[in-house]
């Protein structure tokens, strides 16, 4: 049986008509990454807000190991370390005073606040930068420094909102292989709008449209609910026509869709059917660019479930 560290029970969140999170119940196990996915406006940072105890729920609770967060012992909420979107730093402190300040916070003694923040600068490359100003630091050391900060009292549950936005690509490897070498050593949520990423790293992913949870499992499991077999995706040339070359192929009786400039075409044995697809494309005078068969992958999953309509 898989020990439950955290669990939302019918969780809610209203914002005067607006209901931004709407009977949110989950539960998140010891030691997995957790991918929590959703369009823009869709609840996920409220979510996440009420989930740290930042933000008190209208109706429902949160418990951590079965304890409320939210009116109950204040060591619960400590428990839980936070890397938000946007960065908090004391921009007059240097990046180890910064450290050494917040663990003291959290009740560390002092040294012990000195060793695990050298530690952690370390980790993330930024020992050299250890006598700097936070005010001083380019964006992404500063992303970096803020996951430090939320590691500095060794909390049991991480909360990575974003955590790759604004680093190039170095420090995505670094900061990607370090949130998986915490794995199964720490508890971690991780939201984020690259749903690569999230199929990357995350055991499990809930994707959530209009504050409800939509769908909750495995990516592999989640991927296999999203037609059948591989994916054809087929390019078009420029000036064809998606629509036009779709009704084309309608005869074929497969599950047929469109974005952008290319046909996306899902069936078992989907490759078989490529030459009587071309030869109905060119038979309609529509031109092929590239052809490319691929597996389902968790953005088909994210797009089947909240759509493709821009989000504000």
């Amino acid at each position: 049986m898989k020990d439950t560290v955290l669990e939302t029970r019918n969780l809610t969140k209203h914002y005067g008509d607006l209901t931004a999170v709407d009977n949110l119940s989950l539960e998140i196990y010891k030691g997995e990454i957790f991918g929590f996915l959703g369009p823009n406006g869709a609840g996920k940072t409220t979510s996440i807000n009420m989930m740290c105890g930042l933000l008190n729920p209208d109706a429902g609770q949160v418990f951590i190991h079965g304890k409320p967060i939210i009116g109950g012992d204040p060591e619960i909420r400590a428990r839980v370390g936070v890397a938000p979107q946007e960065t908090i730093l004391w921009e007059k402190l240097t990046c180890l005073e910064q450290l050494e300040h917040l663990g003291e916070m959290y009740g560390l003694a002092r040294r012990e606040s000195h060793r695990r923040g050298a530690e952690l600068l370390e980790t993330l490359g930024l020992a050299p930068k250890a006598k700097e100003l936070g005010s001083k630091l380019s964006g992404g050391m500063k992303r970096r420094l803020n996951l430090a900060l939320a590691l500095i009292n060794d909390p049991e549950i991480l909360v990575l909102d974003e955590p790759e936005a604004g680093l190039d690509p170095q420090s995505r490897v670094l900061v990607r292989e370090y949130i998986r070498s915490l794995a199964r050593r720490k508890t971690i949520i991780l939201t984020t709008h690259n749903i690569d990423e999230a199929e990357r790293m995350a055991d499990r992913v809930a994707i959530i449209d209009h504050g409800r949870l939509v769908a909750l499992d495995t990516p592999d499991a989640l991927k296999r609910t999203v037609g059948e077999g591989d994916v054809l995706e087929i390019r078009l040339s420029p000036g064809s026509a998606p629509d036009v070359a779709a009704a084309a192929l309608r005869r074929f009786k497969l599950e047929i869709s469109t974005i952008n400039d290319a046909l996306i075409v899902r069936s078992r044995g989907v490759v078989e059917h490529l030459p009587d697809l071309v030869e109905a494309l060119r038979d309609a005078g529509i031109q092929i660019g590239e052809v490319r068969l691929r597996a389902n992958t968790l953005e088909d999953v994210f797009i089947a479930l909240t759509g493709r309509r821009l989000r504000k």
